[in-house]
């Protein structure tokens, strides 16, 4: 809730610090989103640590996936019934323990439950913090709003495997959680403090079923890319959860056009411009997140550099986005999406194509260069268009529209990641040896610019302002 275009007022009416405010839950989620891609690069100390093979290494990265999609969802329907302040604490608290859990695994169980415990955090945080940005912020500086976000939800998974690359070589894994738990703490303490209440809660009814439907086919359809992501789409299992996932998700939908109170609503997508926006966020974060699992495969297995140099290969175009995103959010405000848009979908899809012809002799300043330019491509585009997206709801449905939002991205990033390592692989086992896996990387490569291809395509049917006067 706002006072007119001052600070913010809580649900009882009193003025408070909106700084403080957008602080904590900036930096939560930043703690949350960063354990995404935390141990991407570690994942070989601790097989050898825990004498796991590569499959069970795997499942610390897909449970946590799993879990953090699973708990989006069920974010709207929480927001409307737990106040705001208590859902932040649940969800960083239960961060906090799974991080305790983790820093002081001994096995691969107790490990694993505590990535789930963290995911539990992650899943409630991600969505929450979306929607309080927009509540908090009026409708024509959310550009400048979601700027901020954009560089949490985006910069933080791609520094990630630099920070872990960096501790793993020099200590041992358990550190990548020992240093984030004071932080965490640090934060906790923070939200006692700056942390109000400014949604009125509604308190609708819980739809057990639709609750039962929404994980089980979410779980499913995300178990089912994780698998074709590990081992390839050649694997029955994976198109087997996929279906199961999908028929299980219709059925969530059609339930919930018939519910009086949805448990998710689905009407969000009645505006043309959240639809588009939603479709083209997740095509440009399932290229990125594709992108980067393919480029330290390249990096390591082609250029034969370590993994801290690999990360650090990433880490310019971190900064890049890190830079241009709030600049983006502030060029959104004055100029709307339209614009802003193209020039970003045009500089992402120029940016793409050299990746489909490296070779083992490509220079690395080269790569530094593209990457950075792929970077400011999405930074322009990305979060001014979830924006946008967003601001065309009406703000009783922006709890709504943000746990679809973030649903989406989730589905379509793990999506991303399967499509262009399965089609990598796919080539390599057609050819032999360095020139397979160049081949296989340059076709991966391609699937991301064709998908790119479709998105700036989609961006010609947004239109530059729509937005509802509706409270």
């Amino acid at each position: 809730m706002k006072k007119n275009n001052m600070q913010p007022i809580d649900i009882n009416g009193n003025e408070f610090k909106r700084a403080g405010f957008v602080l904590v839950l900036l930096a939560g989620t930043f703690l949350t989103i960063i354990n995404q891609t935390l141990l991407v690069t570690a994942l070989p100390k601790i097989m050898g640590d825990l004498d796991i093979n590569a499959i069970d290494a795997q499942w610390l990265i897909t449970s946590f996936m799993l879990i953090s999609g699973i708990m989006i969802p069920t974010s709207a329907f929480l927001l409307n019934t737990i106040t705001n302040r208590t859902l932040f604490f649940i969800a960083m608290g239960s961060f906090a323990i799974g991080t305790v859990i983790c820093g002081l695994s001994t096995t691969f169980t107790t490990l694993l439950l505590g990535r789930i415990v963290q995911a539990i955090g992650s899943g409630l945080m991600i969505p929450l913090m979306q929607t309080l940005m927009f509540m908090v912020y009026p409708a024509e500086r959310r550009g400048e709003a979601m700027g901020l976000v954009g560089i949490v939800i985006a910069f933080s998974p791609a520094i990630a495997p630099t920070v872990s690359g960096w501790i793993v070589d020099y200590y041992e894994w358990r550190y990548l959680f020992y240093i984030l738990l004071p932080i965490v703490g640090v934060n906790i303490l923070l939200a006692f403090f700056f942390m109000k209440n400014i949604i009125k809660l509604t308190k609708p009814k819980l739809d057990v079923f639709s609750l039962l439907l929404s994980s089980l086919g979410l779980g499913s359809l995300l178990y089912g890319i994780s698998i074709a992501g590990n081992v390839g789409w050649q694997n029955k299992i994976s198109w087997v959860a996929c279906i199961i996932g999908i028929v299980i998700i219709i059925l969530f939908s059609r339930r919930q056009f018939k519910l009086a109170q949805p448990f998710l609503e689905l009407n969000v997508f009645k505006s043309r411009t959240f639809t588009l926006s939603t479709i083209i966020v997740a095509i440009i974060f399932m290229t990125m997140i594709g992108s980067e699992i393919l480029l330290p495969i390249y990096t390591q297995s082609v250029k034969e550099f370590s993994a801290l140099q690999s990360g650090l290969i990433l880490l310019p175009g971190a900064l890049v986005l890190g830079v241009i995103s709030p600049i983006a959010g502030k060029l959104f405000d004055k100029y709307g999406i339209r614009k802003i848009a193209m020039i970003g979908m045009f500089i992402l899809t120029i940016a793409s194509l050299p990746f489909l012809f490296l070779t083992k002799e490509t220079a690395t300043w080269w790569i530094v260069c593209l990457y950075s330019l792929r970077m400011l491509g999405m930074g322009l585009v990305a979060m001014p268009l979830a924006t946008a997206g967003i601001n065309a709801l009406p703000n009783k449905l922006i709890s709504h529209g943000s746990a679809i939002n973030n649903t989406v991205r989730q589905v379509f990033a793990s999506l991303g990641s399967a499509i262009m390592v399965g089609i990598m692989s796919a080539t390599v086992n057609n050819y032999e040896g360095i020139p397979a896996l160049l081949k296989g990387l340059n076709n991966g490569f391609m699937s991301a610019f064709f998908l790119i291809v479709a998105a700036f395509i989609l961006c010609f049917f947004i239109k530059s302002k729509e937005t509802t006067d509706e409270n």
